[in-house]
């Protein structure tokens, strides 16, 4: 089964946003760079998709006129595959991604970036009910602490463990970077 890396809106951009701090930036990336080089390495195409939106305007921090919407410092440099931007959650909205993948035969895409709850896992559900096979990289997504309706904190972790909770084996396969590689190159049996 082909497979393929989504690297999804790895980007400055979040850096001047008011609830950015790097807590867990370090790992983040550690992971994230670990998944990339070994995709790399076993030949496994890697996709990089942006998000830019709102108004093209230096002020706001998804537009290209910040020069924000670019590779995040610290992020592996990578010869991609493809590159998409978007202006949605899914990367499968109106970027033409689909296309890409149904074209280069591609069955299994193995999900990465930021933010956990917002765009990796909008495209991860997206990209299961169209029919691909997804692996959700828990420790290759990023995100921060929310505020609940209610006035109470919701941690970045809880946010994690609620977004693995809801896809785990409805939408994905969920794994760490090591199973995403050893997955990655894994022939799945068709069926008869």
């Amino acid at each position: 089964m082909k497979s393929c890396l989504i690297v999804i809106d790895v980007q400055e951009s979040f850096r001047h946003r008011p609830y950015f701090n790097d807590t867990d930036m370090p790992a983040y990336l550690s992971a994230q760079n670990e998944l990339i080089n070994g995709c790399i390495a076993r030949g496994v195409p890697v996709v990089r998709v942006f998000h830019s939106d709102g108004p093209d305007v230096t002020e706001n921090a998804f537009s290209p006129a910040s020069g924000h919407v670019r590779p995040l410092q610290g992020l592996a440099p990578f010869d991609a595959a493809a590159t998409f931007t978007k202006s949605r959650h899914s990367a499968l909205v109106g970027t033409g991604l689909d296309v890409w993948l149904t074209r280069h035969g591609v069955q299994r895409l193995i999900v990465s970036g930021i933010r956990t709850e917002q765009c990796c896992e909008t495209t991860t559900r997206h990209a299961s009910d169209l029919g691909w096979e997804v692996d959700y990289v828990t420790d290759a997504t990023l995100t921060w602490d929310m505020v609940q309706p209610d006035g109470q904190a919701l941690t970045a972790a809880d946010i994690k463990t609620r977004t693995a909770t809801v896809l785990q084996d409805r939408f994905a396969t969920l794994c760490n970077v090591p199973q995403a590689l050893a997955r990655s190159t894994t022939l799945t049996p068709q069926p008869a």
